[in-house]
This record gives structure tokens, C-alpha cells and sequence, in this order.
């Protein structure tokens, strides 16, 4: 599955289109453009390039539609079981991705409905969302809810008789205060709850509970510093789920101003994430071999898993983004950020023994016309 490929903690969104401020009665075109390649020792795995298109459309003086389309194409070779590899298998397979927002802008008050489809030959996802945000009347302090549901099906090459189902509800509540005139801080709490298929259809031995709730609390504060131009961004991430993975994440943007046309962003993030109830270090033995775990044919367990994204590990994620406008009306950015995960990288206690180290290399560029 595509998507899994992107799913490392400490990244950014892949999605670099969802960094554009969409501004009411405004429109905007973007092209967008992201590669992604990560390796581990002695073995380049995963090359994912992802074109995306993406348009705001004012609709009148209160309602706007979005809609961003996305095309991936993913090639590489098996992941490594911990440090021995598992096969030489080659894989390679396209996502298709597309969702859409329509926005009304009230006096004080921001509602909307969105729809979102990903299709891939293994994997499709369907999924319904609506938020509301509204001010004060001074609008320094913001309210915003919002629910979702998702509809997923799963296969697999390897199997063509498997055809899994996933069902998953979210809710979000948050709030942003303005707390001095360079300083805002926003609190948000996230809820999901996925029940259906948990498992990964590519691995011989990973069998997951039929249930996952999840819980993310997310706490943000941007300061400006007039005299400099800049404004720093930070953010502080916890995250627990039913599978016993407990996360956090620390992360920090400087935005430097260079005139008005001329911007340079670095950034850090760090992440540290246990390990989940169920995940088990493989023993590799003549006997069974790679990746089964001690034990396993006398009594096997009920749940199990050898996916190092479920493992006890600490990553880190530096990047830098230049953006430019070259008028009022066009403008253009690049970014590059390098990942790095290891399991003596936890803070909080010890990491899982015998992952191989994983880096990852991630370009984006993008360019925008605003209408």
C-alpha cells in the first residue's frame, strides 16, 4: 500500500498542497511535485513520486470549493526483517487520490463538507468529513469541531482471495486563542475509532486486533518577532492508542522574512513512540527462520507483529523550505527534509533490539498562481 510508505512518524503531510492558505473569495491554481526515497543499510527500498493538482475556486461571495487530485507511483524492493533481509522481491504499484471541500463563510462563522477517495490495486478508501470553526466577536479566540468517517477495503497481490474491511469514525475539537499581538496558541484533541482490519497483508506472521482506538492531543504556539521578521513555530504532539503504543513528538519551524517576497524555513522535529503490546522481536532460527517468533509453534499468540513502525525506536526529521513570489499573483517553494529512525534513539526507556537503522529523503516543490 502506497500510503504506507509515507506513514513515517516525524515527517511532514506528504500532501504539500495542504500548506496553501486557502483565503475566502480568493482563488488559487498549485502544482505540486514530491519525492520520496528511504533506504536502510546496503538496501535502497522505497522511491515514491507524487505529482498533485490542486484548485480553489470562490463560488460567489460566501461559498468555495477545493479540490486537490493526486497521482503516485511507488517502486523498490521487500523491507528488511530487522537486520536480515527478508526477500529480493521487487514491488511497484499506483495510488490514485482525490478529495474535495466545499466551504460557506459566514459572519464569524466557517462551515464545510468534504469528501476524499484513494485508490490503489490492493487498497481503496472512501471518506466522508465536516468541521465548523466560529470567532469571537473580537475573533482573537476560534472554536472548531469537526467528524469523519472513512470506508476502507483491503487486498493483496500476494493474495487475491483476501478482501478486508475497515471502518473508522474520528471526532476533533480545538481552539486557537490569540494571546498577545505577536503570540497565538492553539490546543486541539483528536478521537478515531477503526474497527475491521488491522493486519498487513504482506507480512507472513502479523495478526492485529479487529480494533484500534486512537487519542491525540496537539498543542501549537507561534511567536513573531517584529524586529527580525521571523516568527517561530512550535508544536507538542502526545499520542496513545489501544494497541499500546504511547508517542510524542516535538517539532519547531523558524520562518524568516527576507523582504516580502523572499522566505526561509528550517525546521527539527524529534520522536520517540514504545512499542506495541503485541510486537515481538523475531529469533532467527534454522529451524523456522526469519521472521518468527520464540515459541511460536508451541503456543501461538492471539495478536503479533514484526512492523517496525509498531516497535520501540526515536526518529528525527531536519528540513529547510524556500519560498519566493515572484508578483502578487505567482509564487513558488521548495523543501527537502531528511529523516532518520533508530531503536537507542527512544527516550524513556529502551528501544526495540535488532531494527536496522531507516533514513528517508523527502523533495517537494510546488508552484501557485493566486487569482
Amino acid at each position: 500500500m502506497v500510503c504506507a510508505a509515507l506513514a513515517l512518524p516525524g515527517l511532514a503531510p506528504p500532501v504539500a498542497a495542504a500548506e496553501i492558505d486557502v483565503v475566502a473569495g480568493k482563488g488559487l491554481v498549485a502544482l505540486r511535485w514530491l519525492s520520496y526515497r528511504d533506504h536502510q543499510p546496503g538496501l535502497d527500498r522505497i522511491e515514491v513520486e507524487s505529482p498533485s493538482v490542486q484548485v480553489n475556486l470562490p463560488l460567489g461571495g460566501r461559498w468555495s470549493i477545493d479540490a486537490t487530485g493526486t497521482r503516485d507511483a511507488v517502486s523498490g524492493a521487500s523491507p528488511r526483517w530487522h537486520s536480515a533481509v527478508s526477500s529480493a522481491s521487487r514491488m511497484s504499484d499506483n495510488r490514485s487520490a482525490f478529495d474535495a471541500r466545499l466551504t460557506r463563510h459566514d459572519e464569524g462563522r466557517v462551515w464545510s463538507l468534504a469528501v476524499a477517495t484513494s485508490d490503489e490495486h490492493d487498497y481503496e478508501s472512501r471518506a466522508l468529513s465536516a468541521d465548523l470553526r466560529w470567532s469571537s466577536e473580537d475573533n482573537n479566540r476560534t472554536w472548531n469541531v469537526g467528524v469523519g468517517h472513512s470506508r476502507d477495503r483491503i487486498g493483496s497481490s500476494d493474495n487475491p482471495f483476501l478482501s478486508e474491511r475497515r471502518r473508522t469514525t474520528s471526532i476533533a475539537a480545538g481552539i486557537t486563542q490569540v494571546t498577545t499581538r505577536v503570540d497565538v496558541v492553539q490546543a486541539s484533541v483528536t478521537f478515531s475509532d477503526g474497527r475491521g482490519f488491522h493486519s498487513d497483508p504482506y507480512k507472513l506472521v502479523d495478526q492485529r486486533p479487529r480494533e484500534r482506538r486512537q487519542a491525540t492531543l496537539l498543542l501549537r504556539w507561534n511567536h513573531h518577532f517584529e524586529g527580525w521578521q521571523a516568527t517561530l513555530r512550535s508544536q507538542w504532539r502526545l499520542y496513545r492508542d489501544s494497541f499500546g503504543v504511547h508517542a510524542h513528538s516535538l517539532g519547531a519551524e523558524w520562518v524568516q522574512a527576507f523582504g516580502d517576497r523572499l522566505a526561509l524555513t528550517p525546521s527539527l522535529r524529534l520522536h520517540t513512540q514504545s512499542a506495541a503490546s503485541f510486537y515481538y522481536d523475531p529469533v532467527y532460527s534454522g529451524l523456522l527462520g526469519a521472521p518468527f517468533p520464540a515459541g511460536f509453534l508451541e503456543r501461538p499468540p492471539d495478536f503479533l507483529s514484526p512492523d517496525h513502525r509498531l516497535s520501540a525506536f526515536g526518529a528525527w526529521t531536519v528540513g529547510v523550505k524556500v519560498a519566493f513570489a515572484w508578483s502578487r499573483h505567482w509564487s513558488t517553494d521548495l523543501k527537502v527534509e531528511h529523516y532518520e529512525q533508530r531503536s537507542g534513539w527512544r527516550v524513556g526507556g529502551h528501544g526495540s533490539p535488532g531494527l536496522a537503522p531507516l533514513r528517508a529523503r523527502v523533495l517537494q516543490f510546488g508552484l501557485v498562481h493566486r487569482f
